[in-house]
């Protein structure tokens, strides 16, 4: 209630200030690179043996974060990060499925379409782009219940792990009303997240918000860089590597 009282009193400013984000910011490319591949392969291109490790199947899913923006190539970018972090301990095949833009909505669609397979592991990234439509938090939390729900019965995954919004209130890019209407607002959807995931044992959280510098986001002020990126893909892998390492 208080973010739509917010919204109803202060929106010609926001409306301004949004307009003058989109204008005034680079837009970013994707990363560069594969989006689907196999760890025990690229060893073997490399001449290297492969010893038997456990074989995961894993899916990234979701916005530009996901898709890797603010980093040249995905070897950079999640993707690539969380391979590698994985590479010592379990031989990965995985696939991306991100677009720029995606909103929670769109990225359950993305899954819709997705061919039927199985996976071990989902990582989503959703909820920067729900964040800044009129959405609320309660309607947010019913579509991330309905996008585990699809992650389900498309994939049958037994480890969702979600990734935490992280804390726009401090995104460069944004100025102040809006950075900080937009940072709240983002707060209250992460404790949505947290109270329903606590219910939910094939979920999982990563927060990245203790780790998020300004001086380390792209140079559009918005997105991840590098160094978040390689932080964002070590953090999944301790999720995985806790859960999966005892099978």
């Amino acid at each position: 209630m208080l973010h739509q009282f917010v919204l109803l009193v202060m929106a010609p400013i926001f409306w301004a200030q949004g307009k003058y984000v989109r204008k005034s910011i680079p837009c970013l490319r994707e990363a560069e690179g594969p989006r689907q591949g196999h760890s025990a392969q690229a060893e073997r291109n490399r001449g290297r043996t492969v010893q038997n490790k456990q074989k995961l199947r894993i899916l990234l899913i979701g916005d530009s974060a996901a898709a890797g923006v603010g980093a040249k190539h995905q070897s950079q970018a999640l993707s690539g990060q969380l391979i590698s972090a994985l590479r010592p301990f379990f031989q990965v095949e995985w696939q991306l499925i991100a677009k720029t833009g995606f909103t929670t909505k769109q990225v359950i669609q993305s899954a819709r379409l997705h061919p039927k397979q199985m996976y071990d592991v989902v990582v989503v990234s959703a909820g920067v782009n729900d964040v800044t439509k009129p959405t609320s938090a309660a309607q947010w939390i019913k579509q991330q219940q309905m996008l585990t729900h699809t992650l389900r019965h498309q994939f049958s995954c037994p480890h969702i792990i979600l990734t935490q919004i992280p804390p726009m209130g401090r995104f460069p890019a944004l100025p102040h009303p809006l950075r900080w209407y937009l940072g709240s607002k983002a707060k209250s959807f992460n404790k949505q997240l947290h109270h329903w995931v606590s219910t939910q044992p094939d979920c999982e959280i990563v927060n990245l918000e203790g780790e998020l510098e300004p001086s380390h986001m792209a140079s559009d002020g918005f997105h991840p860089g590098p160094v978040i990126y390689q932080y964002w893909g070590q953090a999944v892998a301790k999720l995985i590597e806790a859960r999966w390492s005892s099978r």
